[in-house]
């Protein structure tokens, strides 16, 4: 597989720049906050947890704090993970083989092809930019085959925060139950749709051969921890996913794991508060974009705590960024982190993230280089 070109990127960039403006996960909290966040009793049970190994789908009481986040799925349709990246790939090294094919949204998450790519045929079915990266069910039709077994979604996305209609959403779903395939959706986002009405229902929810991954890390704002999941309700594949975990990390960190359990009673609260920073960092990048409207091009996206805008520079985006991180500290991911072996890519487009409480300093640092001698 070839380099993940957004981990190259962030091991050389992402804690040597001063203001980390690409940020894709919301705003985390100190070990002291989300105890206090605790009961008694999981404060308790913290305290005095025993350092030991623990179960390889995850502990009980983990998964049913998770499964009551899915309406009609019990704690026997979670499997844990290390995070979100080691259950992408523990699904699609399960489920895809030789001779399969698989078709993949882009843009993407690059393990989302990469990982497929390196097992089987797959096509590559672009969001539909001048829609407002519009989701192309009709595309997805076509690019169907006889051995299509697995289409990967990832909405709300990374890196457009783009979200389908309920239609679209519907239709696709519709589609994979038509012709007995699985669906996969990365749901890391979901929470932070800037409205209520955006947020679309989680995959594994409404379709038994859907497969929906989240993780802490995101909406909740707390990657440290390292839990991740997947909720399908095909015990079968489950089974099979749980086995090869036993390769890789095994089982998930004991105290990670209490302190998930409390994060997700307190889900309402965490993810309340980042998705209030959400909306305010929005009208900011609102008001930036329009004070430098004939350099970016921007749309307000409607979920997730990332964006695509367009750069209008004639430098171009790439020698853009590599200046704005050279000179004024101020990180941000250009187009090429995005390229896709499947799909042509935009280039001329860069990630920003609006989910941390330290966003609007960053932000002023770009304003100021802008408006200033770096430009």
């Amino acid at each position: 597989m070839r380099d993940f070109s957004l981990e190259v990127f962030f091991s050389k960039w992402e804690f040597a720049a001063r203001h980390h403006l690409t940020a894709s996960d919301a705003e985390s909290v100190s070990l002291s906050h989300l105890l206090e966040l605790a009961t008694p009793a999981d404060r308790d049970r913290f305290s005095a947890l025993h350092l030991g190994y623990t179960q390889t789908f995850g502990s009980p009481s983990l998964r049913e704090a998770i499964a009551a986040t899915y309406p009609g799925l019990s704690a026997q349709e979670i499997l844990c993970f290390a995070g979100a990246e080691e259950g992408i790939y523990v699904c699609m090294r399960t489920l895809l083989e030789a001779g399969d094919h698989a078709i993949v949204m882009t843009p993407n998450y690059q393990a989302a092809e990469t990982l497929p790519l390196a097992i089987c045929e797959v096509t590559g079915v672009p969001l539909v930019e001048s829609e407002d990266w519009a989701l192309d069910v009709d595309a997805i039709q076509a690019a169907l085959r006889p051995n299509t077994k697995l289409i990967s979604i990832n909405f709300p996305n990374n890196p457009t925060g783009a979200v389908p209609s309920r239609a679209a959403f519907g239709a696709l779903v519709e589609l994979c139950r038509t012709h007995g395939i699985w669906l996969f959706n990365d749901e890391v986002y979901r929470g932070l749709e800037s409205s209520d009405e955006y947020r679309l229902p989680q995959v594994a929810e409404v379709y038994e051969r859907g497969i929906s991954l989240n993780v802490m890390s995101k909406a909740y704002g707390l990657p440290g921890l390292r839990i991740g999941w997947i909720a399908c309700q095909d015990h079968a594949l489950l089974a099979r996913m749980e086995r090869y975990k036993h390769y890789l990390s095994i089982c998930n960190s004991a105290p990670s794991e209490v302190l998930a359990e409390i994060a997700l009673k307190a889900r309402d609260t965490l993810v309340a508060r980042n998705r209030g920073l959400v909306v305010e960092n929005l009208k900011r990048l609102d008001a930036f974009f329009a004070q430098f409207a004939s350099l970016f091009e921007w749309k307000s996206p409607k979920g997730g705590c990332v964006a695509f805008p367009r750069y209008l520079g004639s430098d171009g985006v790439e020698a853009f960024c590599q200046r704005l991180v050279e000179d004024a500290g101020v990180l941000l991911l250009p187009a090429s982190i995005y390229r896709s072996e499947l799909t042509e890519s935009p280039r001329d487009r860069f990630r920003i993230g609006f989910g941390r409480a330290n966003m609007p300093a960053g932000l002023q640092a770009m304003q100021a280089w802008l408006s200033g001698a770096g430009r």
